[in-house]
């Protein structure tokens, strides 16, 4: 069932996150709806421009249909991520998805607002949500690429300020996390103290975290041991996904690291048989392997579980999409 993340972010806010997970063709869908299906959790699904292109926008949406129909008893939205304005419109206008994220945290202060403020007032006029950005986060995702020096953290007093004159529904915060795979040179620094001011200003709004794979050690060296070089890979600590939440985090997005189990498995697999070209037998070990690995992941979101309970609570509040 797709519906916004206005309930879910309700419902989990101060209790747990919710896995928002970037998807591209068909194995990766299969693998999140049977992953999440057997940890019991909500979730989002991510559709990135990038993936929009990969080869047609269509293309995804009939997948995810087929996906509803399928696993029916699954509860979740479907997002656009990191969004320009254009690509946000056609989103809006399409009758898809549920949520939007416009991302004009690259442009000034005013002009962000401004540029949200449009997208909330189109999106709100046919029931969706949007998702903001304030503060500037460092890495590479698709066609977002900050240098670290050019990074900067979400001032508090400003997210209030920004909350309320753009109208946003939820807002994405830079708290020391990165995009991609190469998250930190040294050690791991996310400013929970900064988290805290900005939750204290506004208590009750949903706060979320991207670039926030957790980039796992055993997932990488598996790859360079399959012949891959991925030196000096390094992620979020999955176990402090829950103190955020606790600190209003409600989405936590998730990519980097399922590109990684795709890798893996295709790597290892072909190492080990040679001989092998028949693309779906990777692609059966893929799915079982993405959907551990989506199972597990919503352990550390605190998602695992909430499946029942947070059809109970849409249920009270007739909240569908």
């Amino acid at each position: 069932m797709i519906v916004t993340t206005k309930k879910l972010f309700e419902h989990a806010y101060g209790k747990y996150a919710i896995g928002a997970y970037n998807i591209n063709n068909l194995e990766q869908i299969v693998g999140l709806f049977e992953g999440n299906l057997q940890s019991q959790a909500p979730f989002i699904i991510q559709i990135s421009k990038g993936a929009r292109a990969y080869t047609n926008k269509t293309f995804l949406e009939g997948l995810i249909r087929a996906a509803d129909e399928v696993y029916p008893e699954a509860i979740f939205a479907v997002h656009l991520d990191h969004g320009d304005e254009a690509t946000a419109y056609d989103c809006i206008n399409s009758g898809f998805y549920s949520s939007v994220m416009i991302d004009a945290s690259s442009k000034p202060y005013e002009e962000n607002i401004a540029t949200t403020r449009r997208v909330v007032e189109a999106a709100h006029a046919k029931g969706i949500v949007v998702e903001a950005e304030l503060g500037m986060l460092g890495g590479v995702e698709e066609h977002v690429s900050v240098k670290e020096a050019d990074a900067k953290l979400t001032d508090p007093d400003q997210a209030r300020d920004f909350v309320e004159r753009s109208g946003c529904d939820s807002l994405a915060v830079a708290i020391g996390t990165s995009h991609g795979a190469f998250k930190f040179s040294g050690t791991q620094s996310l400013h929970f103290d900064v988290l805290a001011e900005i939750q204290r200003r506004l208590m009750g709004f949903p706060l979320v975290m991207h670039g926030s794979s957790s980039v796992p050690q055993e997932e990488v060296e598996r790859i360079n041991q399959a012949g891959g070089k991925l030196a000096g890979a390094k992620g979020v600590d999955a176990s402090q996904f829950r103190h955020a939440a606790e600190l209003g985090v409600t989405k936590i997005n998730i990519d980097t690291d399922g590109r990684l189990v795709w890798t893996r498995v295709h790597r290892e697999f072909f190492n080990e048989y040679p001989e092998k070209f028949d693309l779906r037998d990777p692609g059966k070990v893929f799915m079982k392997e993405y959907a551990k690995f989506i199972a597990a992941k919503n352990v550390y979101l605190g998602s695992a579980g909430q499946l029942s309970d947070v059809r109970t609570f849409l249920r009270g509040s007739n909240e569908t999409c």
